[in-house]
């Protein structure tokens, strides 16, 4: 199961020094942009975008689209939940919102080039699958109608077992998608009463089942370290049966407990949680479980089967990064849709509505429903690229940034380099022929690499409260 994977040989089972994760373990950004969301500001409007929409939309050979769409309904609240997301079973709700969603995909498609092709669709949420299946497929139809579909799009949506029938994944099937992901979380009875999320490893079973035998290519499953009640000993149940399970993919995400922002959080006693020492062996016996069963570790938090895209993007070089997490799609403009959702393209984010009324109300007005985003200086685009490289590509070829952006690297960049000495000397980088290279422990802390190369950092200037990078 070794791989020639960027340069050095990949272990076929990746065990984690906890000592160097204890080091390194403080809070950091996600670099799911940069700069990252907290700098977006209000001072960037709807007419701003809609002049950036107009102006990139201009001349030929533009690049694909990447879609996304909002759906933040959600049948039960998951303690643990950080998404932006509404518990309602009222469906007028819900289809009032759809219709919303209809105006501002009639908003955008109004001023882009009608020549723009889509490679890539997500679903997120919230439960897209709180939809019923008609409503999933008439949705589905609506978009299809305005927008111009690749043959081999990438199609994903992301569903909650405990709410979804065959008929649910059917609709998302006949709908064109072609990906499905799911959360787990922790097959743990006592776990699962403690974030209300009660979903018996059974249903997870049928699930997949039905996802395989409707033919979709790819299914993804997520685990959460760091829940209540959790432990080393029990979580290995949860890592032996998803293994068991086969997905394409699994996502091991941290539980980012952050109840100064996610009010429901609160419920969650933190003398329940797992002591940080225990959270780490959990992290530990999972790596090395995954790792040791055939997948190969992306980066962060991701996993993926030896033959699946991702692995291919990365040993290619070609894997990208967004607010979706890692993707094969790079270069694509981002346009994101519903509420709270973020689109990337050109020099500029914008940022949507997160309060479902307000988003109303500026759509009644026909104006896009954009509350804030900023645009990227020279500065920021230079070092995004940078970041980028370094969390998809985890090496960094000093020359080619020189002579992409005209600069000196080691003089633009002196402030991260000297920060470097103790990654260096704890293996975590190396440096070579004037290229950074990250070791497979490196990954697992790539936010603290990425940081040293963060000008915001760098200024002084970034004082967001960001969930811990381990």
């Amino acid at each position: 199961m070794e791989a020639d994977i960027q340069g050095f040989r990949r272990k076929t089972v990746l065990d984690i020094d906890i000592d160097l994760i204890k080091k390194y373990d403080k809070p950091g950004p996600r670099y799911t942009s940069y700069p990252t969301a907290p700098h977006f500001n209000e001072s960037f409007t709807h007419k701003d975008f809609l002049d950036e929409i107009i102006k990139t939309n201009q001349g030929e050979d533009l690049p694909d689209l990447s879609l996304y769409f909002h759906l933040p309904f959600c049948d039960t609240l998951c303690y643990f939940c950080g998404c932006n997301m509404i518990v309602t079973r009222n469906r007028d709700r819900i289809k009032r919102y759809v219709g919303y969603l209809k105006r501002e995909i009639d908003l955008i498609t109004a001023n882009l080039s009608k020549d723009r092709k889509t490679s890539q669709l997500h679903w997120g949420g919230g439960t897209p699958t709180h939809l019923n299946p008609d409503e999933i497929a008439d949705l589905s139809s609506y978009i299809h109608d305005r927008f111009d579909f690749k043959s081999n799009v990438e199609a994903g949506c992301e569903i909650d077992p405990r709410e979804l029938t065959k008929e649910h994944l059917a609709a998302l099937r006949n709908g064109g998608f072609n990906r499905i992901s799911m959360g787990v979380q922790d097959v743990n009875e006592k776990v699962q009463k403690a974030v209300n999320r009660i979903q018996p490893e059974a249903l997870t079973r049928q699930v997949v089942d039905w996802v395989r035998e409707l033919g979709f290519e790819s299914v993804n499953l997520d685990l959460m370290y760091g829940l209540p009640f959790q432990s080393a000993k029990t979580f290995e149940e949860t890592v032996d049966t998803v293994i068991d399970i086969d997905p394409d993919r699994i996502a091991l995400f941290n539980f980012a407990y952050v109840p100064w922002m996610k009010k429901h959080q609160k419920v969650i006693r933190p003398e329940d949680l797992p002591v940080p020492e225990e959270k780490l062996n959990i992290l530990k016996m999972s790596t090395r479980k995954l790792t040791q069963a055939g997948y190969v570790f992306i980066g962060m938090d991701h996993f993926a089967k030896p033959n699946d895209e991702l692995t291919v993007a990365l040993k290619e070089k070609k894997l990208y990064r967004n607010f979706q997490g890692y993707s094969t799609h790079a270069g694509a403009d981002l346009y994101a849709m519903g509420i709270s959702s973020i689109s990337q393209f050109g020099r500029i984010y914008a940022q949507n509505i997160k309060k479902e009324k307000e988003y109303h109300a500026a759509l009644d007005k026909g104006i896009l429903p954009t509350v804030k985003g900023c645009y990227l200086d020279d500065d920021d685009l230079l070092r995004r690229h940078v970041i980028i490289k370094l969390m998809c590509d985890f090496e960094l070829d000093f020359a080619s940034v020189e002579n992409e952006f005209n600069i000196d690297f080691e003089t633009y960049f002196s402030w991260g380099l000297n920060n470097l000495d103790e990654m260096m000397a704890d293996d975590l980088i190396f440096i070579e022929n004037r290229t950074l290279k990250v070791t497979q422990m490196g990954r697992l802390l790539i936010r603290n690499i990425a940081m040293n190369f963060d000008g915001y950092i760098e200024r002084k200037e970034d004082r967001a409260r960001y969930s811990r990078t381990v």
